[in-house]
């Protein structure tokens, strides 16, 4: 009989049971995976009756209040932490004192000193440890390094990233913690910017300079009230915006190339408008998310009058074909969690990591952290 992992989950939003969902399916995609997840426990410091319910649903063996309780129980041996940022690094560094292997969602902290701590916890206790970089899990981002790699489009001469979203647009909405640098450490930052960065570095070329603009163009918003989201209305006075909205930045990669990266939380009309564009001597490639199963490519051509041809993620293309039997048969968000569940449970079962791990997640947060001191002193900085 495989064995069991057994799996408890701190905080129980929308990312939480993204997790849940993930490990209860992953042996409809993986029957062959070396640990089978059993869902011991959840704990939520605020649950109401939603996540309540959502936890009876999902087959949770206790419901707790106190993450404290969860990650030092005995009968768990991974933790997910999918609470606000807030919480990440108590919550990561206690698990994995605790010998508790970790999937920590980004940023795994505020900032490149918290998540430093989480790896060095991780490290000292030898335990494995996940970050939810989900987006380099897409079949056609798969394909799109390969091709790279290959040299297929040539060396790589310059590329575009883009991370927009609406989900801020709205200037009566709620002064929530992700407003709040003591809460959220950063803005557009850490909720997109991150998994730009990371995409980057693993599509195309480590960081070497960069020179960065923020903006916050909503400088106030109304108090929220308790447990309130981003999304909702505020009620209360008008308390400052902490954070930024808009981020803007020139680089230059380890490989020679440059690049622009553009990423907002507050662009009316932008749902979800992740995606690249890279530049080679011979060719170019693009990925949307919004069409994520989709690859542009223009290659194998004249250098004048080039075009884009569509290609489709097939099953050839990364994890795609335990998902799907033939090319263009569709995949979405919630199998790419599927993917990083069934790397982590890998990287467990082998103690050798598989996937984005806190590594990855550091070294996303040096990034960010070096976009911060670039815009705060107005000048190029070296990573």
């Amino acid at each position: 009989m495989t064995q069991a992992v057994r799996v408890g989950i701190v905080g129980f939003g929308w990312m939480g049971q993204v997790h849940a969902r993930a490990l209860s399916r992953l042996l409809q995609h993986y029957p062959d995976s070396p640990l089978v997840p059993r869902l011991v426990a959840v704990a939520d410091n605020a649950p109401d009756h939603r996540t309540q319910q959502a936890a009876a649903a999902y087959g949770f063996e206790r419901q707790l209040t106190d993450w404290r309780e969860l990650v030092t129980d005995d009968e768990i041996d991974l933790v997910c932490v999918t609470g606000p940022n807030f919480i990440h690094r108590d919550v990561a560094v206690a698990a994995a004192g605790a010998g508790k292997h970790l999937w920590v969602e980004k940023p795994a902290g505020r900032n490149a000193a918290e998540t430093a701590e989480i790896l060095a916890a991780v490290e000292a206790a030898g335990v494995q440890a996940a970050t939810g970089f989900n987006y380099r899990n897409v079949p056609a981002v798969d394909r799109a390094r390969e091709i790279i790699a290959s040299g297929r489009i040539g060396d790589v001469e310059h590329s575009i990233v883009r991370f927009l979203a609406d989900y801020s647009a709205d200037p009566d909405a709620a002064l929530s913690w992700r407003f709040r640098s003591e809460f959220s450490g950063s803005g557009v930052l850490g909720d997109l910017v991150s998994h730009a960065a990371d995409l980057v570095q693993h599509v195309i070329a480590d960081f070497d300079e960069l020179v960065v603009d923020r903006a916050t163009f909503i400088p106030q918003r109304r108090a929220a009230i308790p447990g309130a989201m981003h999304y909702e209305k505020g009620a209360g006075d008008l308390g400052d915006v902490e954070n930024e909205d808009y981020v803007n930045a020139l680089y230059r990669l380890k490989d020679g190339s440059r690049g622009i990266l553009e990423s907002s939380r507050t662009a009316v009309g932008e749902q979800n408008t992740y995606g690249f564009e890279v530049h080679g001597t011979k060719g170019a490639l693009a990925w949307d998310f919004r069409r994520m199963n989709e690859l542009r490519l223009c290659a194998g051509q004249d250098y004048l009058n080039g075009f884009y041809a569509t290609e489709y993620a097939g099953p050839g293309d990364g994890e795609l074909s335990f998902f799907q039997p033939g090319t263009n048969n569709p995949i979405g968000f919630d199998d790419l969690k599927v993917i990083e569940a069934r790397r982590l449970v890998e990287s467990i079962a082998t103690g050798k990591p598989v996937g984005a791990t806190i590594h990855d997640a550091l070294a996303a947060a040096k990034i960010l952290d070096a976009m911060v001191l670039s815009s705060d002193e107005r000048k190029w900085v070296t990573l």
